[in-house]
């Protein structure tokens, strides 16, 4: 962009935009990419060269998941609850203004479409998410039990964990 382009800000005082010094501008993009770049730093470990780290492992936390999958959960029946309180009412009001010939009837019952398909989304991502978490723990403990149980060495012996840990040193 350049500085003859113009750069306005929107005032939420007034509701009008204001034209914005060309150096305020810079300062605010500077500003906005530093905090974005300290957001969007990633947990990672340092490049050992190829292969995994003896120290890194793939880590699943039951009890975290649960915690996640419950949380889903209760927010979806909160929203089948709370997100459908006032819909009758709006319904009623929109049929209403409509029959006395007004057109904010037929705008008001757009919204009430809108908003219970929005509704219905946003439930449905939540028992999206719960579900996907109660997957994602029952099969994590399968592998588990699979990996522990199963692991064998070239000679077709069951490997228990101190021999795989003769192995690793």
């Amino acid at each position: 962009m350049h500085e003859s382009e113009g750069v306005h800000r929107y005032d939420r005082r007034t509701g009008r935009a204001q034209a914005m010094a060309w150096d305020e501008w810079e300062q605010l993009k500077s500003e906005a990419a530093a905090k974005q770049s300290a957001r969007m730093k990633l947990n990672q470990l340092a490049d050992s060269g190829g292969g995994a780290s003896s120290d890194s492992d793939l880590v699943v936390h039951d009890d975290e998941l649960g915690k996640l999958g419950n949380m889903a959960y209760d927010l979806r029946e909160q929203l089948r609850v709370d997100g459908d309180y006032a819909r009758p009412s709006i319904f009623d009001a929109s049929v209403d203004l409509f029959n006395d010939g007004l057109d904010m009837g037929s705008g008001l019952l757009e919204l009430h479409d809108a908003w219970n398909t929005q509704l219905a989304t946003l439930k449905e991502a939540c028992a999206h998410i719960s579900n996907h978490l109660d997957f994602t723990r029952a099969q994590h403990a399968k592998d588990e039990v699979h990996i522990q149980t199963g692991m064998r060495d070239a000679a077709g012996h069951l490997m228990t964990a101190s021999r795989i840990q003769d192995y690793l040193k």
